[in-house]
């Protein structure tokens, strides 16, 4: 693997993680959100991003050239999806949203889940920008030596 790939491989996680940790905070943010702006009328959703891999490719002529980089992949963000799970129902009978029952439909967000998620994301995105430092290190050196 090349500088370069190495660098893309590691942009593509830290723009992966960079909107893993965005769509968390919003789940944060709207974890006590029991009404909808705009058509849907019900409690907040959580939403989770959805990732995939992707080939290393920059154009045809870096695959014919690059037979040893074919399995590089980097990763990204195809599709960010709300769950379908159903929102906790809590009895809040005072809550201007509660229905005649006095239960208030509330988001199926779990604040500590979420802080958990948001810490793996972190850290993961840590892990990204040591591996550019890394790859930035060596091939500083690498330039040292043919001084």
């Amino acid at each position: 693997m090349d500088f370069f790939s190495s660098m893309r491989v590691s942009s593509s996680g830290l723009e992966a993680q960079t909107k893993r940790m965005n769509t968390i905070s919003s789940n944060i943010a709207n974890s006590e959100t029991t009404r909808g702006a705009g058509p849907q009328a019900g409690p907040y959703r959580k939403k989770d991003p959805i990732f995939s891999a992707q080939t290393d490719r920059e154009s045809f002529g870096e695959i014919l050239q690059n037979a040893m980089d074919e399995n590089v992949q980097g990763v990204q963000v195809v599709d960010i999806v709300e769950d379908s799970k159903a929102p906790r129902m809590v009895y809040n009978p005072q809550h201007p949203d509660s229905n005649s029952e006095g239960y208030v439909a509330m988001p199926n967000v779990n604040p500590v889940e979420e802080m958990a998620n948001m810490i793996s994301a972190q850290r993961s995105y840590e892990a990204n920008v040591t591996a550019m430092g890394a790859a930035k290190s060596m091939a500083q050196k690498a330039l040292e030596i043919g001084r």
